[in-house]
């Protein structure tokens, strides 16, 4: 008879109540998924007054007595209903984000599976115009992020922001949101058949329509757009068209829904239910750039990846931002080309690599984690394009375009692809995506120097991760012939790399297609290149110093890293400009300007290098027009800066500098206004709700001395205006001048100040 082990017995013992009362604990949790909302809102002086009617099913294991949402930290709720009974509520502030926690008590338990209509009315004052959230008569818009609607689950939680059709209706004309518009008296109404976030935008607009392909998908343009701008919204729009085909063939039939690509001042890079808000710049680059053309291309891959599909669950970020990106770079890549897309890839491996050491399991990653948008979109893409190359192109489709159709009704879980990825894989994929999914990035592989052998040439491998990983081996030889072999490094273990060949090896890469997420990338090759990023900064700071030569060899390197990435070509053609080598900057410069893809800041850098190529050969007119391409790209701050000087010193040589004498008139009074100090008359002439702590510091200091001189101004759309000026001032007895740019807005045929952008005033 066997010797029973007392200890052991208690142990067992002790886990197995453990167990019963966690699953006990399970059976009791209420959980809250929304399935419809239904918002009513009206804007009132600089307060949003709003009606939600959520209805939540209880998709926990018990009765619910309470319901718990969330909304903005300065919203005032009224009243909380559930079918016309007063349901009591609390508010408590909440320590993710800027919200608050209020808790309902529900007048009758909802059980299990059960649904409920709870009726919040509430007001929402706005004091100060962002881009979340903003009332004013140039425009008024509210998006998710600045939690104007109650919602039980934000994007900083666990499960995710909620998301579900919708019906808005928003008092008055000239409003945007997505689904399907109806017609209403006074009011512009949305109804959403997608699972979707509600938000609106108010403005002014014309609508730009592309090709027979494109139907359904429409643009919306400042009003007044010149006429190059709105053939690039036609591009935009075909190319919207274009992926809508190309997703459509991989994932099944588009969802009905209209398609909006919306022209904005701020709040761009927002996308859902098939509208996206893009820069304005965006339409005045005279090319797609590669921001704007991922953008489109996942806005339209979320009609199927959380549209049409919910996305459900922990670790939803890895399906909603990371298969999208995913799915977006295979269509850069189809649209643009493999030189575009392998462009987009370094530059998702590059921004990782910053964050790699402190980001989260991509199957527990919230939006709370600061790195979260460097991390889950980019290394998400990353490892579902390791999860393709693992299973096969077409047997990884077949699984995903399954899952994607079957879970229209219940929802796509990460729990529910892994166990159908795992399936289709077997074991050691499992264990691979269990890797990947639930740990954090811990792979560095290094290859060494290659050695001759007799007949064969090796190369020594080092895996410094937890996980085996199976890689191919890259080899180059002195006469330029490619090898590619398999091979097997163990965790935290080494291996080799065997070339079977008599040629001379000159260069060997593990990961060539750099499918696995690392820690670190510059020791893939041998003879090792150093990181990419700090070349670059090498670069860069010598350029910035006048080192110009050192700038040149330090640019001549970045091309050995990554001779497709335009960053490199446009640091060497600076240098080389610099160096007064003006033939071979300028064909570098053009050469950018033609690549399919370029990004906003090659446009503008391009531009401003081949301006500056035209001063030097006596052509100000040409150069003043490049000047000009370079800083209606905005691409950012310092060639924004750099373009909008240089392009008034050229036009000043040709005597065409326009300046709009109402806008000077209007700049006069802005200066005695601020002079006077006085908040009311600085007020009227203030778009409301704008440059708020602009008002409060000249009232607190009120400058002795504030003189504005309009240099140039420029009109971009029947509303807006560009103002570049010169500005002295003296405020608490120092003296202070620079440049600045100000945005003027047409309200009721008058200007008034929108903006201060570009502020050099030092």
């Amino acid at each position: 008879m066997k010797r029973i082990n007392f200890r052991c017995l208690l142990v067992a013992t002790t886990l197995c109540l453990l167990v019963s009362v966690a699953n006990a604990q399970e059976e009791v949790r209420v959980a809250w998924q929304v399935t419809h909302f239904d918002v009513t809102a009206s804007m009132q002086d600089r307060t949003l007054n709003a009606t939600a009617i959520l209805t939540a099913r209880n998709v926990g294991r018990a009765s619910g007595s309470t319901l718990t949402f969330r909304l903005n930290s300065k919203a005032v709720v009224r009243t909380v209903t559930t079918s016309g009974v007063n349901a009591p509520f609390r508010a408590v502030p909440e320590t993710a984000g800027n919200v608050q926690r209020i808790t309902a008590t529900l007048p009758t338990p909802v059980a299990s599976g059960a649904s409920v209509n709870l009726n919040v009315s509430y007001t929402f004052p706005v004091e100060n115009n962002i881009g979340l959230a903003a009332i004013s008569s140039v425009g008024s818009q509210f998006l998710p992020l600045s939690f104007w609607y109650p919602m039980p689950n934000t994007p900083f939680s666990v499960r995710g922001g909620d998301t579900a059709p919708f019906r808005l209706s928003v008092n008055g004309p000239s409003v945007i949101s997505s689904g399907i518009e109806k017609a209403s008296a006074g009011t512009t109404v949305y109804e959403q058949s997608l699972n979707a976030q509600p938000f609106f935008i108010q403005g002014e607009w014309d609508r730009v329509e592309g090709s027979v392909d494109s139907r359904g998908i429409t643009a919306f343009v400042a009003k007044g757009i010149p006429a190059d701008e709105r053939k690039q919204a036609e591009a935009l729009v075909n190319l919207a068209g274009d992926a809508r085909s190309f997703f459509s063939a991989l994932l099944g039939p588009a969802p009905d829904v209209p398609i909006r690509l919306v022209s904005v001042r701020r709040g761009s890079g927002f996308r859902d239910g098939g509208t996206v808000l893009l820069e304005s710049s965006s339409f005045r680059r005279g090319k797609v750039d590669a921001a704007s053309a991922m953008l489109i291309a996942e806005t339209i891959a979320q009609l199927w990846i959380g549209g049409q599909t919910s996305v459900r669950g922990e670790g939803g970020g890895f399906l909603r931002d990371g298969l999208t990106r995913y799915f977006a770079t295979q269509f850069i890549e189809k649209q643009f080309g493999r030189d575009a897309a392998q462009s987009e890839l370094m530059r998702q491996r590059i921004t990782y690599v910053a964050v790699a050491k402190r980001d989260a399991p991509l199957a527990r990653a919230t939006q709370l984690d600061d790195s979260y948008f460097s991390a889950v979109p980019n290394k998400g893409a990353m490892v579902w394009r390791l999860f393709e190359q693992r299973l096969g192109r077409d047997a990884f489709l077949a699984t995903l375009k399954t899952l994607l159709q079957s879970g229209r009704e219940t929802g796509l879980t990460l729990a529910g692809v892994r166990a159908a990825l795992a399936e289709r894989g077997g074991e050691p994929f499992k264990l691979m995506l269990d890797h990947q999914l639930d740990h954090v990035t811990d792979t560095d592989l290094m290859v060494g120097v290659p050695q001759q052998r007799g007949a064969e040439w090796l190369s020594a491998l080092r895996n410094l991760g937890g996980a085996d990983v199976n890689v191919k081996v890259l080899g180059l030889t002195d006469s330029g012939e490619q090898l590619s072999i398999e091979a097997t490094i163990p965790a935290r273990g080494f291996g080799e790399a065997v070339f079977k060949t008599s040629s001379k090896l000159v260069r060997v890469e593990v990961d060539p297609e750099k499918l696995y997420p690392q820690l670190e990338y510059s020791n893939d090759v041998a003879p090792r290149h150093r990181n990419f990023n700090d070349v670059l900064a090498e670069a860069t700071r010598f350029l910035n110093s006048g080192e110009n030569n050192r700038a040149e060899t330090a640019a001549r390197e970045l091309l050995t890293i990554a001779p497709q990435m335009q960053e490199s070509r446009i640091i060497l053609a600076r240098a080389l400009l610099a160096q007064n080598k003006t033939d071979e900057a300028e064909k570098i410069f053009r050469g950018v300007l033609d690549d399919p893809l370029p990004t906003a800041a090659s446009i503008a850098w391009a531009n401003i290098g081949l301006g500056q190529t035209a001063l030097r050969k006596g052509q100000a007119v040409e150069a003043a027009r490049r000047f000009n391409d370079a800083s209606r790209a905005e691409a950012d701050y310092a060639t924004s800066v750099l373009a909008r000087a240089e392009r008034i010193k050229s036009e000043a040589t040709n005597n065409t500098v326009p300046v709009d004498e109402a806008a000077r008139s209007f700049i006069g009074q802005l200066d005695a206004a601020i002079l006077g100090g006085k908040k009311a008359e600085l007020e009227t002439r203030i778009v409301s709700g704008e440059l708020v702590r602009f008002i409060g510091g000249i009232v607190g200091t009120q400058p002795e001395i504030w003189k504005t001189r309009v240099l140039r101004t420029e009109q971009l759309d029947a509303n807006t205006l560009l103002v570049d000026v010169s500005i002295q001032v003296k405020e608490l007895g120092q003296e202070r001048s620079g440049t600045a740019m100000l945005v003027l807005a047409k309200t009721a045929g008058s200007w008034k100040l929108w903006a201060i952008e570009l502020f050099e005033v030092r």
